[in-house]
């Protein structure tokens, strides 16, 4: 059986054909990888984006990086990531032929919402970014479908535009030979996973990652259940305020508004003295309400219910086990006064509703069954206590090669 061979304008690429690059292609290196990521690592990661996420480095952005993951007592959630970062830095080695150079300089998540854009840059633009010398852009949703907006331009070379597509990823240099922008953002949250890789050693970030890991689980074990609770990090970290022109100043906590889009409120059982600094409140225990029910749970903080509730919607679909396999918590009618006490939780906290339902679009419209939210509490409890045991359990081989990797283990 004779088998035709790939025309020259194409090459294999560890198993994927990939269009082999002309002369006019290799002045501005870049690779395209369409559906690298699965759908289901995508959401993943979206689930930890919008459970932790603080505000970004630019107007109208938010991010999550794993050092912030681990300083939030949230480091199991690094896990998901790793499988991510080993093939990302496998296929830039290979494509860019620096096999085994190359150390991770950065690894973040990195939302634009409405407003937020960047003009023409390159990614070694400051003399404290020269170290970068690849970039790889993973998109965790698509545009057209989650945002609109928000378009990938490079400046030379083709492609030119990129419409972001979930799954997609973009690998290219980081030098002026791929300067590049992005379209502000009109509607919708756009997504990514963006990392930064180096030849130069000193700037690699697992070593940093290791130390802080080594420091917030040394006096810590796999079986307790405060392990894995999110520490919230300091309030000025969560308050979004939008790049306007006007002199009003409108902001909000980015926690409640995340919750709020989900349609859920925060509840505090405790009096409240507004005339005092709020500052310590959402460091307390409290419960979430839907409409006119209280969900008869106690969470230990703001952060560990915004993450159960960004759980329950994340597995929603596929949660039918999650219905009657425990005790459900039930749901009461709100009474007057605890309306009125959310009331004034989100005056302070929300305070222009509109404003945050134009950030965050809202997912209300998502069927709510309190019997499975009672189920997704312990689930969230499951799968973090899974995460956090490959931690531990991968942590002495991380500081014996001073790398970080994913490692399989059965914990289950």
């Amino acid at each position: 059986m004779n088998i035709e061979p790939l025309p020259k304008i194409f090459k294999q690429f560890n198993g994927l054909v990939v269009k082999q690059m002309t002369e006019t292609e290799m002045e501005h290196p870049r690779l395209i990888l369409h559906s690298f990521l699965t759908e289901d690592e995508c959401k993943e990661l979206e689930f930890i984006h919008k459970s932790c996420s603080t505000i970004g480095y630019r107007p109208n952005v938010f991010s999550t990086t794993l050092s912030h993951l681990i300083a939030t007592n949230s480091a199991h959630l690094i896990t998901p990531f790793l499988p991510i970062r080993d093939r990302l830095k496998e296929k830039v080695e290979e494509f860019f032929g620096c096999e085994y150079e190359l150390v991770t300089e950065f690894t973040g998540l990195i939302s634009w919402s409405r407003g937020a854009s960047i003009g023409w840059h390159s990614d070694d633009n400051r003399p404290y970014l020269k170290q970068r010398d690849f970039t790889a852009v993973c998109y965790l949703n698509s545009y057209g479908k989650d945002f609109e907006g928000g378009l990938f331009h490079f400046q030379d070379g083709e492609p030119k535009t990129i419409a972001p597509m979930v799954g997609d990823v973009v690998i290219y240099t980081a030098d002026s030979r791929n300067t590049h922008s992005v379209d502000e953002v009109a509607d919708g949250e756009r997504l990514t996973l963006t990392l930064w890789f180096s030849r130069d050693s000193s700037h690699d970030e697992d070593a940093k990652l290791i130390s802080l890991l080594e420091e917030n689980l040394m006096h810590k074990s796999n079986n307790v259940p405060w392990s894995f609770l999110p520490l919230p990090a300091s309030d000025n970290m969560y308050w979004f305020s939008p790049n306007q022109a006007s002199n009003q100043y409108i902001e909000f906590d980015i926690r409640l508004g995340r919750l709020h889009a989900l349609g859920f409120d925060v509840y505090y059982s405790q009096d409240l003295n507004f005339t005092a600094d709020l500052s310590e409140l959402l460091m307390e225990p409290m419960q979430l309400a839907r409409r006119d029910q209280l969900i008869d749970h106690k969470f230990v903080n703001i952060l560990h219910s915004l993450q159960v509730a960004q759980f329950y919607f994340w597995k929603l679909c596929k949660s039918q086990a999650l219905t009657n396999e425990v005790q459900c918590d039930k749901a009461v009618r709100l009474s007057q006064p605890q309306s009125e006490k959310i009331t004034q939780v989100n005056s302070v906290f929300l305070k222009d509703t509109k404003l945050v339902e134009s950030v965050f679009h809202s997912a209300d419209q998502c069927y709510f069954d309190p019997a499975t939210f009672s189920g997704a509490i312990t689930a969230w409890e499951d799968y973090s206590c899974k995460l956090h045991k490959e931690i531990l359990l991968s942590l002495p081989q991380w500081r014996a090669h001073q790398a970080i990797y994913s490692i399989k283990f059965d914990v289950s």
